[in-house]
């Protein structure tokens, strides 16, 4: 009789242990998923940054009227397509984080064709209000460099947390899913990189 009550005894007690293991890690997972989401809208914050900028780049480039037009109608529409690519941070998965990548770097890319054909108006180069607005882009884009580093960190803080054993078996029964890098594309750990060059300003 005695040995069946320490039996119990026992069992009972790795129960409470698990139970107490169980809902100890199940909190900490959601703060952690909840700090995932946070630094989510961090970097969503820095890239409206960048796309509030550009009608005003548009627009300040549009006052010469021999720009590139073609230049100009990639970047309204890779802003127009990027602005499209919205996501819920619970639902963040592999393929909606490639999809805002793409869209991102298309963006980017634009932009970059953009001041590289601005190099060659010596005016535009010179306008006040136009190179307050580079040098504004660039400081946005460290900004987004440092939120994508951010959201890796936490994102691999969590992916690692919810991937240990025990814990990897109770996200398994609460339905903590991993989480996607910013790693879809080559050079995706930072955002690209803006150079200007004002020698030529005077």
């Amino acid at each position: 009789m005695n040995k069946g009550l320490i039996t119990l005894g026992v069992i009972g007690f790795l129960f409470i242990l698990l139970g107490f293991n169980a809902c100890n890690s199940r909190n900490q997972m959601v703060i952690k998923n909840e700090n995932v989401t946070a630094t989510w809208k961090q970097v969503e914050v820095a890239y409206q940054r960048r796309m509030d900028l550009i009608p005003n780049i548009v627009q300040t480039v549009q006052g010469y009227a021999d720009f590139e037009k073609s230049t100009l109608v990639d970047v309204t529409n890779a802003r127009a397509n990027a602005t499209k690519i919205t996501i819920d941070p619970s639902k963040l998965d592999e393929e909606s984080m490639q999809k805002f990548e793409q869209a991102q770097g298309a963006l980017s890319s634009s932009l970059g064709r953009l001041l590289a054909v601005a190099e060659n108006y010596p005016d535009l180069k010179a306008n006040e209000g136009f190179n307050d607005l580079r040098v504004e882009l660039e400081g946005t884009e460290n900004r987004i460099a440092k939120a994508r580093n951010d959201f890796n960190d936490v994102v691999r803080d969590y992916n690692t947390y919810i991937q240990i054993f025990p814990r990897s078996i109770w996200a398994g029964l609460f339905h903590f899913n991993t989480r996607p890098y910013f790693n879809a594309q080559e050079g995706a750990d930072q955002a690209p990189k803006v150079k200007f060059d004002f020698k030529d300003n005077k």
